[in-house]
């Protein structure tokens, strides 16, 4: 669409009127779809974007077709903390995305034993045992007796399904540098919308 302006024509004894005219609004709309897919990529990529689980691996937390929102500004602000449910790249295949939960932390030593995690810090030289409510006990289970030390930057992350969960008892640590963002939402089902859905912040029970 087009507008026309009227403008008198100085020269001509008869008034004859000449119309020009204005610059296309299409060029506009073109500006303004530029600006607005500039503003969606810079939020995606550096603020927030949405992902959607896929498999089991931390029932009964979170499950198929769950719509999530990941924070990708926060760890770009500080570290992440022990609790929080991450996505991330698998380290031996950074194009695939996975979600779990973070347990140890850069420096810790981290205990398998049966169905328990013990860590041992600067804090807790002999350690105290995780108090993880959010497991159900019939997903329990997996690799046992397994002792990992966490060098700088370096993650433990474990799914709340053990039982079938591939994670950093079977493929290793987690770089910071693979970590993409916490999971900040669940939008989907409707009836589970939750802001930081399933962190935890553990009582630290030594033993």
């Amino acid at each position: 669409m087009e507008n026309s302006f009227i403008t008198r024509n100085a020269n001509d004894d008869t008034n004859s009127l000449t119309a020009t005219h204005a610059p296309s609004e299409d060029k506009f709309v073109f500006l303004y779809f530029l600006i607005v897919v500039g503003v969606v990529l810079f939020v995606r990529v550096f603020i927030a974007s949405p992902w959607l689980v896929s498999g089991t691996s931390m029932l009964p937390n979170f499950q198929d077709y769950n719509y999530l929102i990941v924070d990708r500004l926060t760890y770009r602000l500080s570290a992440p903390e022990r609790g929080d449910v991450v996505v991330f790249g698998l380290p031996q295949m950074p194009s695939r995305d996975l979600i779990k939960r973070i347990v140890g932390l850069p420096g810790d030593t981290i205990t398998i034993m049966g169905n328990a995690v013990r860590i041992q810090d600067k804090t807790h030289p002999d350690g105290f045992i995780l108090d993880e409510p959010y497991l159900d006990p019939s997903d329990l289970g997996g690799i046992d007796q397994q002792v990992t030390t966490l060098g700088p930057d370096e993650y433990y992350v474990l799914g709340d399904n053990r039982r079938v969960s591939s994670d950093s008892r079977i493929w290793g640590v987690l770089p910071r540098s693979n970590i993409i963002g916490k999971v900040a939402l669940r939008l989907f089902p409707f009836n589970e919308i939750d802001i930081v859905p399933s962190q935890s912040r553990y009582t630290q029970d030594i033993h």
